[in-house]
């Protein structure tokens, strides 16, 4: 009688780590909401479905939903199927907005960041040139003209005009990435604003680097474009910061 050889195990003896299995749920559900397989404000299989198509409990299914929830990708109520978000830069906007508030030294990391990211950005948009982009950013440099010696409603439009600079690039990442920025935009514009001395040339003066960064991109020009926008960071968060650092010192 032919002896049959034993087999190697093919699984390993020790149960699977649960949030191992957590992991993969959540990622390919990930997957289908950035894929655009689940849209936003469509509802999740119920929680025992998703359960089964995975071949995981309830508690692995769940937790994977928290993980999501957690993320920002999904919503959840009491008793109710949890729905797909509209995909944002919200979650990191928020860390972002606790971040700059937090000191003078977070504000001046996040404009050093804005300079290295939004260089880059100027270029690929220029390259572009998504008409989306171009549209939003004229809508941008709109609203700042309607809204001089206004901040609050300048600080929006310069956000929008950003924005657009972002979806002008044609890159679904970088709009989000933008759009998690908006707290360090919004403390920089605003800080510019609460100038004392700004006058109407000032205001002025902010627009025009604006409107050179759009024709730049508009005419395809990448070298120009970044020349633009680092001209751009160079007059107004640098004074803006020279601003927060005399509403610190009055504080002490």
């Amino acid at each position: 009688m032919t002896e049959i050889p034993e087999r190697k195990p093919v699984f390993t003896s020790k149960p699977p780590n649960p949030s191992r299995l957590a992991d993969g749920v959540s990622d390919a559900i990930a997957a289908a909401l950035f894929d655009g397989r689940i849209s936003p404000g469509e509802p999740l299989p119920p929680e025992g479905e998703i359960a089964r198509e995975f071949g995981v409990s309830k508690p692995i299914a769940r937790e994977a939903l928290r993980q999501l929830t957690a993320a920002g990708l999904i919503f959840t109520q009491q008793g109710k199927v949890a729905r797909a978000k509209a995909l944002s830069g919200d979650s990191m906007d928020k860390i972002y907005g606790y971040a700059v508030r937090s000191s003078l030294k977070r504000l001046r990391e996040a404009n050093e960041m804005r300079r290295v990211v939004e260089t880059g950005i100027a270029r690929l948009a220029a390259e572009r040139r998504d008409p989306e982009g171009l549209e939003i950013m004229r809508q941008g440099l709109a609203g700042m003209l309607a809204s001089v010696q206004e901040p609050s409603g300048f600080t929006a439009a310069d956000i929008l005009f950003h924005l657009g600079l972002a979806v002008t690039t044609g890159n679904y990442m970088i709009r989000v990435h933008m759009e998690s920025m908006r707290s360090v935009q919004r403390e920089v514009s605003e800080l510019f604003s609460r100038r004392a001395n700004r006058s109407d040339a000032d205001w002025r003066a902010t627009i025009d680097r604006h409107q050179a960064i759009y024709d730049a991109i508009a005419v395809g020009n990448a070298d120009l474009a970044e020349q633009k926008i680092r001209e751009h960071f160079e007059a107004a968060d640098i004074a803006s910061l020279e601003v927060a650092d005399k509403l610190k010192d009055a504080e002490r």
